[in-house]
């Protein structure tokens, strides 16, 4: 995907040192950038930023893979096109008008206020880009059209498994946004992502198969769902397996 990108600003680099998180000692790894918000993303940017939310995600996934370069989370205002990798920059584009999206998205379903939901769903977004991430940094061949989404997907899952309860929280509400997102019109526009009620089932299906016990209540909606836990974890383990700490 292309796009137009704009200059990024200085306080990208003052936040890291403001919340705690620092850049990687080297020019490799995953970094977190911010361009300035257009005016009606002011408030989305200034949550993000205070929440830490991308940089917690960069973070965890410097804690877990050695990348050979520098990707970059960039936080900008998108004007619609919604957030996503683009290889040709080794950029992840993150959306202010995403948490925008997310927070209605709960809110006009009685959950409001929404910002717990909207912050779990934008982490696993990150996730879910830095699966398409990675699987270009390891020059990862997919077979079927929706092959690359499913699996990154299932990469979103596994950081948030890894993150343990907490992670878990947020896998459910990210399958609960995709409920959500289902019981909405359909979009007749071209989407390579399974449908939404597809992606919350499989979300359910690795959650449970990760942590039975403590989601004992998702065992009746998980019956026969594929791949399993462990076929999804150990896929993307061995996968990774060079850039593995």
């Amino acid at each position: 995907m292309s796009r137009r990108w704009g200059t990024l600003t200085l306080c990208a680099a003052l936040l890291l040192l403001a919340t705690g998180c620092e850049r990687p000692p080297s020019a490799a790894g995953f970094a977190v950038a911010y361009e300035e918000p257009d005016a009606a993303a002011r408030d989305d940017a200034r949550f993000l930023r205070e929440r830490g939310i991308a940089e917690a995600a960069a973070a965890a996934l410097n804690g877990y893979v050695d990348l050979p370069y520098r990707v970059t989370v960039l936080a900008l205002s998108c004007g619609g096109e919604g957030s996503g990798y683009d290889p040709a920059t080794r950029r992840i584009e993150l959306c202010y008008e995403d948490l925008t999206e997310e927070r209605e998205l709960f809110e006009a379903a009685g959950r409001g206020p929404a910002d717990e939901e909207a912050a779990a769903v934008m982490t696993e977004t990150v996730y879910h880009e830095a699966g398409h991430a990675l699987a270009a940094a390891r020059g990862l061949r997919f077979d079927g059209d929706r092959a690359e989404e499913d699996a990154a997907d299932r990469f979103a899952a596994l950081m948030l498994i890894r993150e343990g309860p907490d992670g878990e929280r947020k896998l459910r509400i990210a399958a609960e946004a995709y409920d959500l997102t289902a019981a909405e019109p359909a979009d007749p526009g071209p989407d390579e992502h399974a449908p939404p009620a597809a992606r919350a089932a499989a979300h359910r299906c690795l959650l449970h198969g990760a942590a039975p016990q403590r989601h004992p209540d998702l065992a009746a909606r998980t019956r026969g769902c594929a791949p399993a836990w462990p076929e999804a974890r150990d896929a993307w383990t061995r996968d990774l397996a060079p850039l593995l700490k």
